[in-house]
This record gives structure tokens, sequence and C-alpha cells, in this order.
């Protein structure tokens, strides 16, 4: 179970090098990849273009990669392998695909990562050429585009090569050359009947549970989601990262609330399905929140944003893409 990261690049498993044959390939709840088990492993030697951490090489050893995420004190370090990912064709006759890929070997994880993210590793689905999406499409095997769909029960699918269809709504990305993203300009925001100008730029950002906006779009979004809701307001609680929860009274799921849409720079609409997330605060009482957390700099649409949709990160056109889908 590998947490896909649209923000990231690196492919990564937990992984013992030096296991033997005999040696266990559980520990714990994370299972480990084992590149000594696997007849297709090679090691990436420092020479490879892949290899970033070349000045950290000792002579003729394998390649090192160390990743540092947002969250603090989260990162995986290890090397880098090359073995084959097996995926399945989307078609009447489903046919097996064998696909060389860059991975790594992630014999050290910290911050979040042991503390039940990535439970299993992270699979980065970035823009950089270490991806598997970027390699797929250098090796001719699909274009350089992707779809994820994200079920309201939390289950969906990624599919590699999908660049959505006629009628899906698109926008183009916004890239920044010297750290390219998939993100766009957002040109105004509509909360129920209240429409707005507001221009600001934001990434996609599926590795990112909950929404995170700057102002002035965040104080615009919350403030005007609240004055339209007919609900009592829960008192701030230093355990809830969200500003604006309301009480659920006994039985209740949620509660009426504006729908939210983001007008993009193509005069696409964004529509936000489901903005909010139900808290437990103690035995049989609960909180409906609008899970937007307030951001000092970076805007970042998360997970929670798409769902309901099929997204579609099409590098290969410049564009993002999305239809509301049943995501099955």
């Amino acid at each position: 179970m590998v947490a896909l990261d649209t923000g990231s690049d690196l492919f990564w498993l937990p992984c013992q090098w030096r296991l033997h044959a005999a040696a266990t390939a559980a520990s714990g709840s994370t299972t480990l990849y084992l590149p000594g088990m696997s007849s297709t492993s090679k090691a990436v030697p420092c020479s490879s273009s892949f290899c970033d951490l070349q000045k950290e090489c000792s002579t003729a050893s394998q390649c090192p990669y160390k990743m540092v995420y947002v969250s603090a004190g989260t990162s995986s370090s290890g090397f880098l392998v090359e073995d084959v990912l097996h995926l399945s064709t989307e078609n009447a006759h489903p046919q097996i695909l064998k696909a060389q890929i860059i991975l790594g070997c992630g014999e050290t994880q910290t911050g979040s990562f042991l503390d039940a993210a990535a439970p299993n590793g992270l699979f980065g689905l970035g823009i950089n050429e270490v991806s598997v999406p970027s390699i797929l499409a250098q090796k001719g095997l699909t274009s350089n585009s992707f779809s994820m769909c994200f079920g309201r029960d939390g289950i969906g699918r990624i599919s590699f090569g999908d660049q959505g269809s006629s009628d899906q709504e698109d926008t183009p990305l916004d890239i920044n050359q010297q750290h390219p993203t998939y993100a766009i300009t957002i040109n105004g925001v509509t909360i129920g009947n209240n429409p707005t100008d507001l221009d600001f730029i934001a990434i996609f950002d599926t590795g990112t549970s909950f929404t995170y906006l700057a102002d002035p779009a965040y104080s615009y979004i919350t403030q005007s989601f609240h004055a339209q809701v007919q609900a009592n307001r829960h008192a701030a609680d230093s355990r809830i990262p969200f500003e604006f929860c309301y009480d659920l009274s006994s039985g209740e799921a949620k509660i009426p609330t504006p729908d939210i849409m983001l007008r993009t720079a193509s005069g696409s609409l964004f529509p936000v399905i489901d903005p909010g997330q139900v808290i437990s605060i103690q035995e049989h009482e609960y909180v409906y929140c609008l899970a937007i957390v307030k951001s000092m700099k970076l805007n970042i649409i998360g997970q929670n944003f798409m769902t309901g949709l099929r997204v579609v990160f099409d590098w290969e056109r410049k564009i993002l893409g999305w239809k509301k889908f049943n995501c099955k």
C-alpha cells in the first residue's frame, strides 16, 4: 500500500539491501522489498544520469538517494535500484506490460513515515525524469500523462497514459521552470451563490490529504463558507487542525453546506464535491469541519478537493483535466 504523490518524483519502498533469502520480508506492518530476492533487480551505478548524489558516491558504488519532504523531519534514504514494474492494460483483453523502472531501496525512513504515513512506500508521480510516468513515456510505452480517480470511500485508481476524454474540463498548467509542478492559475472562487475574483496559483498534490490555502484565498473561502452555514460552530480545539468546524447532532453524517467552485485560467470551473471532514471528538460526539488548513505561503489543493473526480495530470499537453466520475 503506497502513497500516491504528485508532489514528489521518486518511487521508493521500505527495503533491506543486504537481507539474505532466509530473512523475513516483513517488519511489523511494513512489507519490505528485498532486491537480493528479485532476479530482475539491478543496482543503479553512480555513473547513471538518474544519480543526483554522485558527489556522495564511493568508488564503484551504487547510487545513493535521499528524499526530504515538507512534513517536519520526514525523509527517506537508501540506494537506487532498477527493477520491473508489472502493469495491466485497460481493455477487453488485458495484457501484462513489463516496464523497467528506477526505484529507491529505502533503508532509512524518518518523521511521519514512522507513524503510518505511506506504510509500504511512496509512489512519486512528479515531472522529473526519474518518476514512473516520465520513464514510461521515455520508453514509448505511454503518453506522458496519467489520471487518478478518487472515490468518496477512499478507493480509486491510477491509469498511466490516460489523457482524459473530450468531455472533460481542463486548464493550462502554470509551469515554474526551476521547480516544475502540477500547478494551475485560479482566477476566482464561488461559494454558494457568491462569486468573487481571486488570483492565486495552486499546486495539485495528491500526497497532501487536505487543502492548504494562504491569504487572501483562505480568509475569503472560509469566511464566506461560514456565513452560509446554518449550524452551531464548534469551539476552537487544539486537537483539530481546522478552524471552521460544526457540531453534528446524533445521527447526522454531515450538514448542509454551500458549493465551492474554483474558476481556472481557462474559464473552466473546478467543483469541490465534498470539502469537509467528519472528526470524532469523543464517544458519540462528532464535528463536521471545512478541511482547509491556513498556510503561510503555498496554496496546495490536497486530495480532499479532488474526491469524486477523475483528475488528469497531462504533462505532454501541459494541462490539468477533470471530470466528475464514479471511481470504482
